[in-house]
């Protein structure tokens, strides 16, 4: 991998973490996956690994804007590293758990940090310097980003796994301990969280179809399943709408 190639996928990752677009699909792991397919020259093989790493983040929500994990910053840094080394995409989901975990600090990091230059453009607000407000409020939070964000995403992809592997080294075992207990819980909660959007017991039976037949069929990918359950969703609607319009009006 270039180091062209490593900056501008930190820029990405910026863009995407940050929701500049929010009209765009710019925080799921597919879309992620599908831009660093197109830098990286290898869409295929980058959809199949975030595929796999999209299963894993199903039904996870914000609340009141704090994330449970940042699966973006897992996005970026598992389908780059997978794709240079050649990796399975059930080990590229190893790597993009505890990623995503660490990347909820870098986010508070960012947050601390910002919450400094609101204080600062108080500051400016009192003396009456509109210039400085401008500054506080985008100049110093943009080079923040750079800082906290986009090189350092920029190094970990350009020099791949052996340096982000060497960081998890240096971690401390208590945290890597509870990054992994909660990595553990992350697919159950997702599923979970799933099971009581769909409330309705018609659909439950759709859901327990997926999950035995994706155990058992190890041959297809989880493209292909959902493919297979967008096709069932529409015969689902289909054949049901009659019914659901035949009980309104009575």
């Amino acid at each position: 991998m270039s180091i062209t190639q490593a900056i501008i996928l930190g820029i990405l990752f910026c863009f995407c973490r940050m929701g500049i677009l929010y009209t765009w699909p710019k925080n799921i792991p597919l879309f992620g996956a599908m831009l660093i397919g197109l830098v990286l020259g290898d869409l295929p093989q980058a959809m199949i690994i975030g595929a796999a790493i999209q299963a894993i983040y199903m039904g996870v929500i914000q609340p009141g804007g704090n994330i449970p994990t940042d699966q973006v910053l897992a996005t970026f840094i598992a389908v780059p590293i997978a794709i240079q080394s050649n990796l399975e995409p059930s080990v590229a989901v190893t790597l993009a758990v505890p990623v995503g975990l660490l990347g909820v600090l870098l986010d508070y990091i960012r947050r601390t940090v910002n919450a400094g230059w609101i204080h600062m453009a108080d500051s400016y607000a009192e003396k009456a310097n509109a210039n400085g407000v401008m500054r506080a409020h985008f100049l110093y939070p943009t080079l923040s980003l750079i800082l906290i964000y986009i090189v350092p995403v920029a190094i970990a992809i350009y020099l791949g796994p052996n340096a982000v592997n060497n960081f998890m080294d240096a971690v401390p075992d208590w945290i890597m301990s509870g990054l992994e207990v909660a990595g553990g819980v992350l697919p159950a909660l997702g599923f979970a969280i799933t099971i009581s959007v769909i409330e309705r017991g018609n659909i439950i039976p759709y859901f327990l179809f997926g999950f035995f037949i994706y155990q058992y069929a190890s041959d297809v990918n989880a493209i292909a399943f959902a493919l297979l359950g967008m096709f069932l969703a529409y015969l689902h609607i289909t054949f049901t709408k009659n019914n659901n319009t035949e009980e309104g009006a009575s």
